[in-house]
């Protein structure tokens, strides 16, 4: 049992000052002035931060991406501490462009050991490839058998992806729906968006030709160029999830994404956050030949909260659900983003000036404190 004191409480909607109590890895109140009734308590004092619910990353390549400049460029696995100093309780983890040196039964296996180091963990069967890699040798098997695994991931209008057809991309859909509803899943195609013109218009073709329900394609990296984010801007305006990847170095995108949303009238909760950790970013001349190569950080999407409020000026509670409750809610994980009784007791504090991390709880247990990581990966 664990009682956070007098926090300014961010659910993500503003609640004030609150405590926090938290029991079994779950929140089981939140209300002013929580007596201690047990001496066996422990206390944390939540005075001068705010509390938020645990980040939601659903795209991060967990057991290492990249590798298009050959074997060295293989990206490294993301490690727990990495993970719970960017404040992730919950991530999702992927494969890449590499299905072949990679395999989802190993980013299973990471998923696992995740789990049982401390945080709650799911992935996606299937790569950039098709037809797509499994576990099962069927994706629907994958999704509906594997508890792990949520749904599928695709690589559409990219000049690594398969190319494939409308009519093979509506069979993806239709058994990743399908799958989804027989196991009480999200059932989600997540489809990595590339710079070729098409961008969108495969997705959109599917829907005009069939009555998938708009929620099973999952759009990511729709900032890449501007032309495809005026296309999920209509997706969006559609009734579809669209992703944005966290920006590295200087730019500004997720910023502008969200002021071209806003100026499309697009519902701020069908947009969401992610960081593409320990994924490669990569940049290609005229000819197509690699010049520049490196590796996403799994901080990404903390370091995005905290540059959207505190240089952009967005609002906390807009900024804060991107990366809560909009993803836990795009995955249809009812107990994760919230701060509310009943929501599973992954928790961070943030210093009020500054909203740089203090202390980060997944499922009850204290990750972190104080700025100090309390539990590591087992051969970290």
């Amino acid at each position: 049992m664990l009682i956070i004191k007098g926090a300014d409480v961010y659910a993500p909607e503003h609640l004030g000052v609150r405590d926090v109590l938290v029991c079994g890895g779950s929140i089981e109140m939140v209300d002013e002035n929580i007596p201690v009734y047990y001496k066996e308590c422990q206390v944390i004092d939540g005075s001068g931060m705010i509390l938020t619910p645990g980040f939601v990353d659903q795209h991060v390549h967990l057991t290492g991406g990249g590798g298009e400049g050959s074997f060295h460029t293989r990206a490294p696995e993301a490690r727990l501490s990495e993970l719970i100093a960017g404040g992730v309780t919950t991530v999702v983890g992927l494969l890449g462009t590499d299905g072949i040196t990679r395999s989802v039964e190993n980013l299973l296996a990471k998923v696992k050991a995740l789990r049982e180091e401390g945080i709650t963990a799911y992935c996606l069967t299937g790569s950039y490839g098709w037809p797509s890699v499994t576990v099962t040798g069927d994706l629907r098997k994958d999704i509906v058998f594997v508890e792990e695994i949520l749904g599928l991931k695709l690589a559409v209008s990219d000049h690594r992806a398969p190319n494939i057809s409308v009519e093979d991309l509506i069979r993806a859909a239709s058994d990743v729906r399908v799958a989804g509803m027989l196991s009480g899943k999200a059932g989600i195609l997540t489809l990595h968006m590339g710079d070729d013109p098409r961008g969108l218009e495969p997705v959109f073709q599917a829907l005009d030709r069939t009555s998938i329900p708009i929620k099973t394609f999952r759009p990511t990296h729709i900032a890449r160029n501007w032309d495809l984010c005026e296309q999920a801007m209509k997706f969006a305006q559609m009734g579809g999830y669209i992703d944005i990847t966290c920006d590295f170095g200087p730019y500004r995108k997720v910023t502008e994404a969200l002021r071209r949303a806003r100026k499309a009238k697009v519902d701020i909760r069908r947009i969401t956050i992610s960081s593409d950790g320990q994924g490669s970013w990569s940049d290609y001349d005229e000819e197509g030949n690699l010049v520049r190569i490196g590796v996403s950080s799994v901080s990404a999407m903390h370091r995005q909260f905290r540059g959207l409020v505190l240089e952009d000026g967005e609002e906390l509670e807009t900024a804060l659900s991107l990366a809560t409750l909009n993803p836990a809610r795009a995955l249809e994980l009812p107990r994760k983003g919230r701060i509310q009784a009943g929501a599973d007791g992954d928790i961070l504090l943030m210093r009020r000036e500054d909203l740089s991390l203090d202390t980060v709880l997944s499922m009850g247990r204290v990750m972190m404190k104080h700025g100090e990581i309390q539990v590591r990966g087992t051969y970290e």
